[in-house]
């Protein structure tokens, strides 16, 4: 399985030039609580390869996950990957780094 670690800095340009779709693999409840400006939910307990791959298609942007602390998102990687998409990128730090920098969040 390949993962590409990115850091905050990486992300926080992607989704300020608009050019990244952050997918963040949380749960609803944790999404709802506080998420990264500008991500989508997708929670990895009922993760659809098939959705990733249309979400991907239609949107044109660079897929990332993203979930709390870097550990799911690296599941989501497996499960896509298993399932024949090309994606590799992660938020390494995810939430937890995002929200202990003092970085915006939505609720």
């Amino acid at each position: 399985m390949k993962v590409v670690d990115l850091d905050r800095d990486t992300v926080k340009q992607g989704l300020a030039d608009g050019s990244l779709l952050l997918i963040d693999v949380r749960e609803d409840y944790e999404f709802t609580r506080g998420h990264i400006p500008g991500s989508v939910s997708r929670p990895l307990s009922s993760l659809d390869p098939a959705e990733i791959r249309a979400l991907v298609q239609a949107d044109g942007r660079r897929p990332v996950f993203s979930c709390a602390s870097g550990v799911r998102s690296v599941h989501a990687l497996a499960a896509v990957q298993n399932a024949g998409l090309d994606l590799v990128e992660h938020y390494a730090g995810a939430f937890k780094d995002w929200y202990g920098a003092g970085e915006p969040i939505e609720t």
